[in-house]
Formats: structure tokens, C-alpha cells, sequence
């Protein structure tokens, strides 16, 4: 089953893929979001960002997370366009995002032309408690589709709410890798033996789950780092 890692910007990289050749757009973009302070926000590095001085791991940062709400919007809309064009009808887009950018994620799915379908919380048991007030526990995923969502020959009932803490240790490849196991449950949205798309492929997780899904994975990555990394775990993984 064919599984490929592309190096390069999603901008680039997205122009060259036949139209309605994908069935699942599975999106986890720089969220350019996260700090406490402006100048936080514009820290140069995504380590700076989103990694505490006490962290106990050297990942590498990541590019693509620096720009303002306004610029944000307008960049991810174009890659959803093309996102869009890529996909057969019927395919869903899932698009993650977090409290701050989910207002602007829903402009650009649907500036886009995704018809936008609900938002499926992704829950974090591992989360900092936060002084009188409510945990930032959770993240989203925005789900939208091309035209009238896929019908299934075999009916799937998928949760409305997925859980999982970010890998630790020697699983963890990524500043801000999702869980292969909230991955996989989010993947059984696409046909069997389809092919996902992965915009911001990272470390390659999407595609992990993908493999082990038994879906073909196509993922693009801008940084030169991860995409090895990327291509390394998917070379490793047994579906």
C-alpha cells in the first residue's frame, strides 16, 4: 500500500497532486497561536514558544507558526482550497486547532468551500491545572466534507469526543505530536484503503496511523528535519 512523505511547503507541494485523488484531508497546521504575552507570541523559536524551561527533551522546532490571526486565516483558507480540489467527493476534512484559533480555523474551512460538519473535542487526561479557574484540557478537531459526507458499505459510528495525552519518552518526536491512538480513530472516517492526505505531516504520526489503519498516506512536511523523521517512523511501522 503506498505511504510517501514529501519534503517542501503545502503550498508548493499541493499544486502538483491530481484533482480528486484523496479521500481524508487529516490537517494539524502550526496552530501560530500559544504564549502568554505578545512577545511570547513572536518568539522566534517554536521551542521558546511551547516548550517550559524544565522539559525533559531537545526536539527540534518547527516552521510556519509566527504568523498574526489576520495572515493565519487567509494562508490556511488557500490550503484548504487546494485541499478541496485534491479530494473525491465525499472525502471529510479534519482540521486540529486549539481554543484561541478555532474561530479563525472555521472562517478558513469554510472560505475554503468545505461544508463544515461539527468540531470533535480531543480531550487530554494529561493536562496543568490552572489557578481558579478551568484546565485547558482539551483541543479540537473541525470536521467538514466535500458535499454529502461518504457512505460506507459497512456503517461506522464514530465518537464524538477523542482522548489521549501527548506521547512522553521515547515515543515522542514532535513539540506538538497528537497520539497515534486519537489519530487511528479519526482515520476510520475515510474509505477503506483510501488515501489521507496530510498537510503538516510533522513527525509523521498521521501516517503511523494511517499504516496501521490500512489506508494509503500522503504527507507533506516544510521542515527538513521532521521529514525524515517522518519517513524513519513509517518505514518502522507494521501494519
Amino acid at each position: 500500500m503506498h505511504h510517501q512523505i514529501v519534503q517542501g511547503d503545502a503550498l508548493a507541494v499541493l499544486p502538483t497532486i491530481p484533482s480528486e485523488s484523496v479521500d481524508l484531508v487529516l490537517a494539524d497546521p502550526p496552530y501560530n497561536s500559544g504564549g502568554r504575552t505578545s512577545s511570547e507570541r513572536r518568539n522566534p523559536s517554536t521551542r521558546g514558544k511551547y516548550v517550559s524551561t524544565d522539559a525533559g527533551h531537545q526536539l527540534a522546532g518547527f516552521a510556519g507558526d509566527n504568523r498574526d490571526q489576520r495572515s493565519f486565516t487567509t494562508w490556511l483558507t488557500l490550503i484548504l482550497i487546494e485541499c478541496l480540489r485534491v479530494s473525491r467527493p465525499g472525502a471529510s476534512a479534519l482540521v486540529f486547532t486549539d481554543w484561541r484559533q478555532l474561530p479563525a480555523t472555521s472562517d478558513a474551512l469554510q472560505a475554503a468551500g468545505w461544508t463544515w460538519r461539527g468540531v470533535i473535542p480531543w480531550r487530554k487526561p494529561i493536562a496543568r491545572p490552572q489557578r481558579d479557574g478551568f484546565k485547558r484540557e482539551c483541543e479540537y478537531v473541525l470536521w467538514g466534507s466535500n458535499g454529502q459526507p461518504f457512505r460506507h458499505a459497512e456503517p461506522v459510528y464514530l465518537p464524538g469526543l477523542v482522548e489521549g495525552s501527548q506521547p512522553r519518552g521515547a515515543e515522542r518526536h514532535h513539540i506538538t505530536q497528537k497520539p497515534v491512538d486519537v489519530l487511528r480513530q479519526l482515520i476510520r472516517v475515510c474509505p477503506p484503503e483510501g488515501t489521507v492526505l496530510d498537510p503538516f505531516a510533522g513527525a509523521g504520526s498521521a501516517g503511523v496511523a494511517a499504516r496501521l489503519e490500512a489506508r494509503r498516506y500522503i504527507g507533506i512536511e516544510i521542515t527538513a528535519h521532521y521529514a525524515e523523521v517522518a519517513r524513519g517512523r513509517l518505514a518502522d511501522t507494521c501494519p
